[in-house]
């Protein structure tokens, strides 16, 4: 996973007052990245959660959307200062989010990254060392499976 999360896409203690303020900020933060159209990534982001909640349960989110614009996947791996409602299924608050753009055509490796990200974050012992990381380095160590510095 240590190619789709780049050091400076890594956060901790990001503030968001709800959803629809953290999937604008995310969109802003990887449309700089990206060189893409911030409202063109929050659209997509919008859309697939207009099919169902990205929360994924045990304070997790994984927004996702699938772009034309972009040839690899992308993400931004947070961990929020305080938790939010996202809709999730459980209904819990979510507080560490993994942001995913992925590319639309079939043949890359999107939907594998996708699959991937979200076994990983099932695994309730990393999820509990993301939220104990002590910052953003240690938190892309963990997530990307190394040995934390």
């Amino acid at each position: 996973m240590d190619e789709i999360f780049a050091a400076e896409d890594v956060l901790v203690g990001l503030r968001a007052p709800n959803k629809r303020a953290l999937l604008d900020t995310l969109a802003r933060r990887a449309g700089a990245a990206l060189g893409l159209d911030p409202e063109m990534i929050a659209a997509a982001l919008s859309h697939r959660e207009e099919l169902g909640s990205t929360g994924v349960g045990q304070g997790i989110g994984l927004p996702h959307a699938r772009l034309d614009a972009i040839a690899r996947p992308y993400g931004i791996l947070v961990r929020l200062r305080e938790p939010i409602a996202f809709d999730a299924i459980d209904e819990a608050p979510v507080d560490l989010v993994v942001l995913l753009l992925l590319p639309v055509d079939p043949q890359s490796d999107g939907s594998a990254a996708l699959a991937d990200v979200a076994r990983r974050l099932r695994d309730r012992e990393l999820a509990a060392s993301l939220r104990g990381a002590r910052d953003a380095a240690k938190l892309r160590a963990l997530a990307c499976g190394w040995n934390a510095p």
